[in-house]
């Protein structure tokens, strides 16, 4: 990846992470149970989401057609593989791991959720971001 594109992914993380406290704090529980959700294609990211919202439970109806659903995630994931200064000084094979993701209402247009994880030395890649992301997602809507 070039540094073009790492420091404009960095700065998009960056983005995120300034209005997810207040989009948190405002409006966390506003994502009913059961609720119909549209998870957006993200270079494959997807399929981790979508794998970690059945493992964890979460409880929402995952739908194929963007028309149906109620709440949309998009959002973006990005893998960095171990260096070979990292395999030989640290013995470390694990990657590090960032993920982002914000839940649109899509009757409103309106941000309710977003969430920005990183994942030092990962040892399941993305999949410990998408459980991440899942987890938290839960929480929030487990806590009305």
């Amino acid at each position: 990846m070039s540094f073009q594109m790492r420091v404009a992914t960095l700065l998009a993380f960056l983005l995120l992470l300034v209005p997810c406290a207040a989009v948190q704090a405002r409006q966390k529980q506003q994502i009913p149970r059961g609720s119909k959700l549209y998870i957006a294609p993200m270079d494959g990211f997807e399929t981790y989401l979508q794998q970690a919202f059945s493992e964890k439970k979460v409880p929402l109806e995952i739908v194929n057609d963007k028309s149906q659903a109620d709440f949309a995630i998009m959002g973006n994931a990005e893998s960095q593989k171990a260096g070979l200064a990292k395999k030989l000084i640290f013995g470390s094979w694990h990657s590090n791991e960032d993920a982002s993701i914000t839940v649109t209402n899509l009757r409103t247009g309106e941000v309710i959720y977003a969430y920005a994880v990183h994942k030092q030395n990962s040892a399941h890649g993305k999949r410990s971001t998408a459980e991440a992301c899942a987890k938290h997602l839960k929480e929030i809507i487990e806590s009305r």
